[in-house]
């Protein structure tokens, strides 16, 4: 079992102890907890932190753990708050249609839905002692620049290659902030934005809430359309297009090498930027993934995002973008206005962690796994559901795209499917426009492992 689940734990079993206890007693030691619950001294420290942070109990140094005074808390009146029905009208946001599904499934559940890596399959104690490291250096809580680390942004241009420099790097606090700063300092509100279809629906709730208007441009099995997107420069003025060529989220398609180069010259004629997001780039099962659109365009015309919130933990909001011209400019002028720089001891963490042997070992292995997790699912899902559509098996990425029988519709299924104790994400909301068709994206990742993800399947069935 995980630490932090333990510590949690230990907590709820501490709750009943406390409630027959008056404000001042002493809880029992540390010691004595790690012989009752048979727990580890890490565990204990925990589950007083949670405590003390809650104010249940609180400590004094060199005598012990006490209860703490419980205040009298007056029942809270509920408020009036239609006015904001009115003050709000005519702003369109939909985060219910944005938010990756977040809650853990419930108990005897099975997560096939989400976008990040179950913790079984996160470095977790590469990471801890990365931070650990990166809290003793002695500059930790000095302020960053506004841009990044000068290391941590090298790192990040030397993984893209080609003539990317530390100086078009800027470091920012994960994926999705990036991609709604980028929404709003390339186009005007009203503006429209191109974008694959299917796509990310984080992008589409990004740009929706910078006011922009999402135009679905049509892919097929190379990615998106050259044909077409120009077709829809044309017809849009659009000035920016949006996509994710390395193991596209849902589709898990990559955009083939006789397009990559050829999207890129439609933009520029268009005079419209690229958002190359290129979230995946770790995340392949094993064959290395084409070089990032970015590393041959010298003009400025890709602006690139990437993150280490999906090959780790999404807990680590570290991602940068890259970008040449002006547009850099304006990115730093609204990293001041957002929040001036992204924490230190977190970038010194991730430079940690990306300076190891222990990172290129924890991407071999999400390698294997992931590939080991994509093809027993699609196995799975071939002998329990023969009448789905299994779109591809991915050679990249954490989804598979599972289009359903004529007649029936993702939302229903989607409920079915968790009345079940399966949790999965309808198609719908990956769409700009009305889809074509009945879609399910599962995830391979998000289980605990193998017999969860067959035993899911087994339940869809």
């Amino acid at each position: 079992m995980a630490d932090s689940s333990t510590s949690a734990e230990l907590v709820e079993s501490l709750r009943p102890l406390l409630a027959r206890m008056a404000p001042g007693d002493r809880l029992p030691s540390s010691r004595e907890l790690i012989e009752r619950f048979r727990v580890g001294p890490g565990t204990v420290s925990r589950a007083i932190a949670v405590l003390i942070a809650e104010g249940t109990v609180v400590t004094r140094p060199g005598i012990g753990t006490f209860v703490a005074p419980r205040p009298a808390r007056p029942a809270a009146t509920p408020g009036d708050t239609s006015w904001q029905e009115i003050t709000l009208a005519g702003r369109e946001y939909d985060p219910g249609n944005a938010v990756e599904a977040a809650h853990p499934p419930l108990e005897g559940g099975i997560a096939m839905s989400g976008g990040y890596l179950h913790e079984t399959l996160q470095p977790t104690r590469a990471l801890a002692a990365a931070l650990a490291r990166a809290a003793r250096r002695p500059d930790a809580w000095h302020r960053a620049p506004t841009a990044g680390l000068e290391p941590l942004r090298a790192i990040f241009a030397r993984a893209v290659g080609g003539a990317v420099t530390a100086q078009d790097v800027l470091i920012t606090g994960g994926g999705q902030g990036a991609l709604s700063m980028l929404f709003r300092a390339v186009a005007a509100p009203g503006s429209p934005v191109l974008m694959e279809s299917p796509t990310y629906p984080g992008a589409l709730a990004a740009a929706r809430a910078a006011g922009l208007r999402p135009i679905p441009v049509p892919m097929d099995d190379d990615g998106v359309r050259p044909d077409l997107l120009a077709s829809a420069f044309d017809m849009t003025g659009a000035s920016l297009l949006y996509c994710q060529p390395t193991f596209h989220n849902p589709t898990g398609t990559v955009l083939a090498p006789d397009r990559r180069r050829r999207i890129v010259e439609v933009a520029r004629a268009a005079g419209a930027f690229l958002i190359e997001d290129d979230f995946a780039r770790h995340l392949g099962h094993g064959r290395p993934p084409l070089a990032p659109l970015v590393a041959d365009d010298p003009d400025g015309t890709v602006v690139h995002l990437t993150s280490l919130t999906k090959p780790a933990s999404p807990s680590l909001r570290i991602g940068a973008v890259i970008a040449r011209g002006p547009v850099t400019r304006r990115l730093l002028g609204m990293r001041y206005v957002d929040d001036f720089f992204v924490a230190r001891p977190l970038q010194e963490a991730a430079i940690e962690l990306l300076s190891t042997p222990a990172w290129d070992r924890h991407l071999q292995a999400l390698a294997g796994a992931l590939r080991e997790r994509c093809a027993a699912l699609a196995g799975a899902l071939a002998r329990q559901v023969p009448d789905w559509t299994l779109t591809r098996v991915p050679e990249g990425g954490l989804h598979l795209w599972v289009r359903l029988p004529s007649g029936r519709q993702a939302v229903a299924v989607a409920d079915a499917a968790q009345a079940r104790g399966v949790f999965v994400n309808p198609g719908n909301r990956y769409f700009p426009a009305e889809p074509p068709d009945a879609y399910l994206r599962l995830s391979f990742a998000a289980a605990a492992n193998i017999a969860e993800l067959v035993e899911g399947a087994s339940r869809l069935g």
